[in-house]
């Protein structure tokens, strides 16, 4: 059957419609590239040159064969630029999760249009998850890269986790807009230690709820649970209706609803990470490609 180069070869006759000068093109003596295009017609049955001492003309199979062949070659680079774009981590697919929180927070917009514009050929396939599924997935090999909100609740875990911080995002006291204390810029936790909270469950986003527990229990008090809202948006909609006050990251500054204000919290362990999650020494060069280039310096 014929090579690649056997195709190359006659294609090159054909353009030039001259052995001498083929192989001037090929870097090759002519006699080899006589022979190889005399294999490959005596593999395919058909004559594709007439030839002679002055002369050297497509049959009516060389031209059709001619097309095919050139198809072929073309096809072939295409699958090699491929193959060499897949190792380097600028083609296949990335399977990429976000916790609902990440959403406001400016870094996945920017991650997500700097990296377009870096691989665009590369498939990124997005899934909302909470930060304790990212993990779980990405140790299932289910998820290839996560934007978390904390470190593994499991130390074992991080055994076998890449953890690349990107922030550490301010938790801010959310209010009713109608609270006495909303003409302050900043207040201590423990100002508020007889106000009711509300919280997501902790089952679904353990990270802030703890965070509460923690900053509340170094104020000496245990912060009085009064509504549960599924979303993190909920809860402001939740103190909105003066249910209670909650702990939001900084950027759901951006939710701007009506009936809320924001402060700054004084407390020291007031702030959330957000951080891109992977498997420790992933072989696969997307993820590599985009740890790189997303975590490097512009």
């Amino acid at each position: 059957m014929f090579d690649f180069r056997q195709l190359r070869y006659f294609v090159t006759v054909a353009e030039e419609l001259s052995f001498t000068r083929a192989a001037q093109r090929l870097y090759i003596s002519q006699p080899p590239l006589s022979q190889q295009i005399q294999a490959l017609e005596n593999d395919l049955g058909v004559r594709l040159l007439e030839r002679n001492k002055r002369n050297v003309s497509l049959t009516e199979p060389g031209r059709l064969f001619l097309e095919q062949a050139r198809h072929i070659l073309d096809k072939a680079e295409e699958a090699r630029a491929q193959m060499a774009d897949a190792a380097t981590g600028f083609s296949g697919k990335l399977r990429l999760a976000y916790t609902v929180s990440v959403t406001f927070h400016p870094a996945l917009p920017q991650t997500l249009l700097r990296y377009r514009s870096f691989a665009p050929q590369v498939r990124l396939i997005l899934s909302e998850m909470y930060t304790e599924q990212q993990y779980a997935a990405l140790l299932s090999g289910e998820l290839d890269v996560g934007f978390v909100r904390d470190e593994p609740e499991h130390p074992g875990m991080a055994r076998n986790l890449r953890l690349d911080v990107i922030d550490r995002e301010p938790l801010l006291l959310a209010l009713p807009a109608n609270h006495p204390l909303t003409d302050r810029d900043s207040i201590w936790l423990r100002e508020v230690a007889m106000e009711a909270f509300v919280v997501q469950p902790r089952e679904l986003a353990a990270t802030l709820y703890d965070r509460l527990a923690q900053i509340a229990a170094k104020a000496n008090f245990h912060p009085l649970i009064r509504q549960h809202a599924q979303q993190i948006n909920g809860l402001l909609v939740l103190v909105a209706a003066g249910m209670g006050l909650a702990l939001v990251p900084a950027s759901m500054r951006s939710v701007n609803l009506p009936g809320v204000k924001y402060l700054k919290l004084e407390d020291p362990d007031a702030y959330m990470l957000l951080a891109l999650a992977s498997r420790l020494d992933d072989p696969n060069p997307v993820v590599r490609r985009f740890l790189s280039a997303m975590t490097e310096p512009e």
